[in-house]
């Protein structure tokens, strides 16, 4: 299992603190500092069953300035800008986002989907 976090992000520590209260093994990835490449963002996006503008955190300044609500959302140029977006400014992906060993993955913001990723007792 691996958790994308940012360290300064108060959901990302209450999913580490939930993985950590269940005994989970997992790895993390500050993706700010070591940032997801546009393939490993294809993949996640795949594992998520999401497309990019539903990982987009478009409150960012960067997501403002770049106008990110305006752009289209069909099609697969549309997509590849998105994931274009979200690789070189990694700020705009949403987190924590957490890869479980069974192949789905999770957006961690709230306790049902962080515990979603746990393996069932």
């Amino acid at each position: 299992m691996e958790i994308w976090i940012n360290p300064r992000c108060s959901k990302c520590r209450i999913a580490q603190e939930t993985l950590d209260a269940a005994g989970a093994e997992y790895t993390v990835r500050r993706y700010l500092d070591d940032p997801p490449t546009a393939q490993e963002l294809r993949d996640i996006l795949t594992r998520l069953g999401l497309e990019p503008w539903d990982i987009v955190r478009d409150g960012e300044q960067v997501a403002k300035d770049l106008g990110v609500k305006q752009w289209g959302r069909e099609g697969d140029a549309d997509r590849e800008r998105w994931i274009a977006a979200m690789a070189e400014h990694p700020i705009l992906i949403q987190r924590p986002i957490i890869t479980a060993d069974d192949g789905h993955a999770v957006v961690g913001r709230s306790d049902e989907a962080v515990r979603s990723v746990l393996p069932q007792a």
